[in-house]
């Protein structure tokens, strides 16, 4: 039976309206769901290169993914892989073999002195968590100058080695003041069988599981290198120069998420550390040592008078210039780079400021 025709241009009316909806629902939405839809359409796939195996200040990766962080600003984080020291990351990284990384920055400074392409993004310790490990029973660690005549436990391919002998420099010691002893990750073990007097270890990272391991809290004599003129960034969040280069959109929304990630991790500690734990079969049973991790991080080092101004991450060129001018002065490198090439702090004051 024929339509009629005036209901039939009701209809096609009614068609046309329908279509039209979705372009009209477009233009009126709130512009952060527009952003975020724009971001998931991009669909970026990257890979992260931790410096080591996972430790608590790596949490920001895992929450960021966990939380679907990285998902709204339209990234896949296809691998989170452990690593084997800060320069082999760096290599992985200025290589294009992955996107993003994390890693001691003093080493980076070191790595731009051999040609390795990487510039950090983000200042996650915001001093070094890095010291000097004794067994209180044995010894104790109140200044460098406790460290003549002890063995010294030496790992000389990694970022604790660039640290102990910038340490030994600025406070006017000679490597020959300690009898030096190559040893092999995980080298905290000659520690504790007595095989050497000290090491250099990470207050966030070996401290809390050599305490547990040594007799309790309280077991280690620690002496840090930040409280006695090793004043320098610790870890943080670096990249290639040519993915800044080349994808500035991506590498800012990475730092994006990453931000939006640090702050849950100081907020939500216990969570973020079973995170970490529930991120592989053979961490199951680590939680607490990574509560324990966080906490030194947060009591210690994530926040300064520059993150209460510009935002966790942040950095000071001063700081910069303060690391290139001891690590060179100290013939730890031996060409400086310039100073500018070795961090670019847009994206994380860019994050601060939309955060």
């Amino acid at each position: 039976m024929p339509v009629p025709v005036r209901t039939h241009l009701r209809r096609v009316g009614a068609l046309a309206l329908m279509g039209l909806m979705p372009v009209l629902a477009s233009g009126c939405g709130g512009s952060e769901d527009d952003a975020k839809s724009e971001a998931k359409a991009k669909h970026d796939v990257v890979t992260v290169q931790l410096d080591y195996q996972v430790r608590g200040n790596h949490g920001m990766f895992y929450v960021a993914k966990e939380k679907g962080f990285f998902a709204e600003q339209g990234i896949d984080v296809k691998e989170i892989r452990i690593g084997t020291g800060s320069p082999d990351a760096m290599k992985t990284v200025g290589g294009g073999r992955a996107d993003f990384g994390f890693g001691d920055l003093p080493t980076l400074v070191t790595a731009r002195s051999q040609g390795v392409p990487v510039t950090a993004l983000m200042a996650v310790n915001q001093k070094s968590p890095l010291g000097m490990c004794a067994k209180k029973d044995r010894h104790t660690l109140s200044s460098p100058q406790d460290l003549k005549g002890l063995t010294f436990g030496a790992h000389t391919a990694g970022s604790t080695y660039i640290f102990y002998k910038a340490l030994l420099a600025i406070n006017g010691l000679k490597q020959s003041d300690l009898t030096e002893r190559t040893v092999t990750p995980p080298y905290e073990n000659y520690l504790l069988q007595d095989r050497v007097d000290t090491v250099t270890c990470y207050i966030d990272a070996e401290v809390p599981e050599l305490e547990a391991k040594a007799g309790g809290k309280g077991s280690l004599s620690i002496m840090l290198g930040s409280d006695h003129g090793y004043d320098v960034y610790g870890s943080g969040m670096f990249t290639s120069q040519k993915l800044i280069d080349e994808n500035p959109d991506l590498v800012q929304r990475f730092v994006n998420a990453y931000a939006k990630a640090f702050k849950y991790v100081i907020a939500n500690p216990d969570e973020t550390a079973q995170i970490l734990a529930d991120s592989a079969p053979l961490l199951k049973e680590k939680a607490k040592v990574f509560r324990e991790q966080l906490q030194a991080d947060i009591d210690h080092t994530f926040t300064s008078s520059r993150t209460d101004e510009k935002g966790l991450g942040a950095m000071d060129p001063e700081v910069w210039k303060k690391t290139v001018e001891t690590l060179a002065s100290q013939k730890v490198i031996e060409q400086a780079p310039p100073v500018d090439s070795v961090f670019d702090e847009q994206f994380v004051e860019k994050a601060g400021a939309a955060a």
